[in-house]
Parts: structure tokens; sequence; C-alpha cells
């Protein structure tokens, strides 16, 4: 593994050489419908207001960037998470294996696939936003695009060829994206995020993830996941395309179904490990949780935990022990103030 931090023209940036990093997003715009559903260049202003969050989105002329061009930025933000829970230190400008990234998001290597990963970062570019939206705990309001710049390097080309095969990119991603990383204002996705083509999918999963998290359940009215989905579609259009994600069941972790008074449950699935999967525990550390928490089922902890484990990315535990009991204990906490 190269040196975290490298130099270059005096200024430092962030190698991106983390295999396998659990893939990340940035609470705010799991919230908030910064990114277009369309499939066609979409060229509108979006105003958007939800409580006290007011977000305006203003494209360039190559219009929003979309929701499939948002996985660079997620694949950035996982680099970055990864590093920064490993003790490493990091940096708002990224050096990124072309390859990798597309790899990683399950996108074309051809180049074909190339081109459009161009074409999405002229997209992240040129989208401003202007918000009061919070990040790290800090409520400004400003403008800025959703990466500052970027940069392609490529292969020399053969003599009287074109431009070489894209190589590596330099990404400065927004002070905004990179605070929400710094105070860890994260979530994790499930791989197959990106086995999800229609991009309505992708905003579903992400609306159920944020809300629903771990809890078993999340309720809400057609006409608000309208909204926060950010769906250009007309409200009966949106209706029937929701009823056919039902149908389909595709999305990963969730299930939607249909309820009176034109609702919509989201329903988080059981997470069940095989067998020798996941952390294991001693008998005698399930004693010491029955101490911290007492009257509850240990058993129905473990399980818990274990869902957070698996939530968590599945992180490797030096100590799993001990990381079980200090879950237990914070789960403790969090029932005393209740």
């Amino acid at each position: 593994m190269s040196e975290a931090i490298a130099k270059r023209g005096g200024s430092a940036f962030f190698v991106c050489d983390i295999f396998d990093a659990s893939p990340k997003d940035d609470l705010g715009t799991m919230e908030h419908p910064i990114f277009s559903l369309s499939t066609r260049p979409d060229r509108r202003i979006l105003s958007y207001t939800h409580n006290d969050v007011q977000v305006d989105v203003t494209p360039s002329v190559r219009g929003r960037a979309t929701i499939h061009d948002k996985d660079i930025l997620i694949y950035c933000i996982s680099q970055l998470m990864a590093a920064l829970n490993a003790g490493r230190t990091i940096s708002r400008t990224l050096q990124i294996k072309a390859h990798d990234l597309l790899v990683a998001t399950r996108r074309d290597t051809s180049g074909d696939g190339y081109g459009r990963l161009r074409d999405a970062f002229e997209r992240l570019a040129g989208t401003r936003i202007t918000t009061n939206l919070s990040t790290g705990g800090v409520e400004v309001t400003q403008g800025f695009g959703l990466i500052e710049s970027w940069e392609i390097v490529r292969k020399a080309p053969a003599a009287g060829g074109r431009g070489g095969r894209m190589v590596s990119v330099m990404v400065t991603l927004s002070e905004w994206i990179f605070r929400a990383v710094q105070s860890k204002s994260v979530l994790t996705l499930n791989r197959e995020y990106f086995a999800l083509r229609k991009p309505l999918e992708r905003r579903i999963y992400e609306l159920a993830r944020k809300h629903c998290g771990r809890q078993p359940e999340w309720r809400v009215s057609v006409t608000t996941l309208h909204k926060k989905a950010g769906s250009a579609a007309p409200l009966r259009v949106f209706r029937a395309a929701v009823r056919r994600m039902m149908q389909d069941d595709l999305l990963p972790d969730y299930t939607l179904s249909e309820l009176p008074g034109d609702l919509v449950l989201v329903r988080r699935e059981a997470q069940v490990l095989a067998v020798g999967e996941g952390p294991v525990l001693g008998t005698e550390v399930l004693e010491a949780a029955r101490a911290l928490a007492p009257g509850a089922d240990v058993y129905a902890l473990e399980a818990a935990w274990q869902g957070f484990w698996i939530d968590s990315g599945r992180p490797r535990l030096s100590d799993p022990d001990r990381a079980f009991l200090g879950w237990v204990k914070s789960q403790a906490g969090v029932a005393a103030k209740r």
C-alpha cells in the first residue's frame, strides 16, 4: 500500500489505494434531492425546501449531476472513511485510478466507460448548490460545486493517434463534502446499490437507508416520498413507478409495501449471518452483557449487535468481545435517556 498522502507541486493529495473499501454515502445528499433522476440532460433549476432546510441546485449547460454521477463521490467518501478509520491522514484532493473506480462502482471499463466517466466529472463540477444545510454540526449558507476541480491523466498516445487511455484522475472535493467525511456524517451502503440501474431505485434505496436505518420500518406518504426523491414525474406517474418497485423487489436490505391512506411502508429485512460468519463471542461475555443490561435478552442483543456490525461494513475486529460490550453500554445509555 502506498503512502496515504503524496505531494505534487508543493500540494498534498490523498492516494486512493484501499482495496474493497465499504461503500459510504454522506447524510446530506442522502436526505435531500441534490442529484437528477433523469437519463437525459436535466437543465432545470431545483428549489427544494423541507423543514428549515433550503436547497437550490443550478445545473451547468451539460445538465445537473445525476444519481449515477454520484458513484464518484461515494467512491471518494468510501476511500477517505476507510483511511480515516485506519488512522491515516486524509486530504480534500484525491488521486484515483480510473479503472479501480469503474470496477468498484460496477461500471463499464471499455473506452465508452471512460468517456462517460469524464462526462460525470464535468457535471459534478458544473452543478452548483446553494444551501443552509449543515454538515458536521455547522450550518452555513453557501454556494459550491459538488467537486471543486478535476484533472485527467492519460497515457501518451501512439504516434499519429489521439489521446491515450485514461490512467488516473485528480479530484478536489468541495469543503461541504469533505466536512461530512471529517465529522463521519456518513452511512454504509449495501454493495448491491451499484447493481441498481434505475435512478429511482437508487434514490429510494438512499432514502430507505437514511430514514429506516436500524429501525425495523419507516412509514411515509407517497406525496412526501415524491418530494424527497426529487422526481420530476407527476405524482400519479411516480406512484405507479413505486408500485412497480414493490413488485420487482430489487432493493437490497429493504422491502416496500403499500398501506391505506396513500402510504408506503419501508421495512428493513432481517440480517442473517451464515454459520461461522461474523464475530464470535464467548459465553462469559454474554454473562457480562447481562450485568450491563439487566433483564435484557442477551441473545437478542447479540443478534442486534451483529446487525450493527453488518451495517458498519463488516469491519475487522481485533477484540470482538470488547466491541460487543462497548456497544451494549452505548445502548443502555440511550435507553436510560428515553
